[in-house]
């Protein structure tokens, strides 16, 4: 029987002991400067008090869902909530678009765990992994159709 040290650390395998190699750490790093990014581009506009048409700011045109049937179209209010986010205000971001408010606090928090990432090797990307399995796919893809309602249910445009 072998004996228990109190204190010492189980053994790891290798697999799970590697660290990312420096391609890994600059997909990393690339990744959480596209974040950040995306993140700063919400900080520059201001949200729109709609609750959606924010991106016309960034120069981009009026959805022509809205334009042509006065409909929301799914991805809309994204900017907005983004908007909200990034100025630490969850509620107008949920609001304005729920999906966009969840994706906004999951682009935070790939930026830093990708920074984490790229500083220290640490392999998250096992943990990311698991958003692409077949139900957690099913599961995002029926909130963002329930966001889409939502937004539909609350429409004023």
């Amino acid at each position: 029987m072998a004996a228990i040290v109190l204190g010492a650390t189980p053994p790891t395998s290798p697999a799970r002991a590697a660290r990312l190699g420096l391609i890994g750490r600059l997909v990393s790093l690339a990744l959480s400067a596209a974040c950040l990014a995306v993140l700063v581009v919400a900080a520059r506009v201001s949200p729109a008090p709609a609750g959606h048409g924010t991106h016309t700011a960034l120069g981009l045109p009026v959805c022509s869902w809205v334009a042509v049937a006065n409909v929301p179209c799914p991805t809309c209010g994204m900017t907005t909530a983004f908007a909200h986010a990034v100025r630490a205000r969850p509620a107008a971001a949920f609001h304005a678009q729920p999906a966009g408010a969840i994706l906004a606090l999951a682009t935070a928090v790939t930026l830093w765990g990708a920074l984490w990432a790229a500083i220290t090797g640490a392999r998250l990307h096992v943990l990311a992994a698991r958003l692409t399995r077949p139900r957690m796919v099913w599961f995002l893809a029926g909130l963002w159709a329930a966001s889409w309602l939502y937004k539909i249910a609350t429409w004023h445009a």
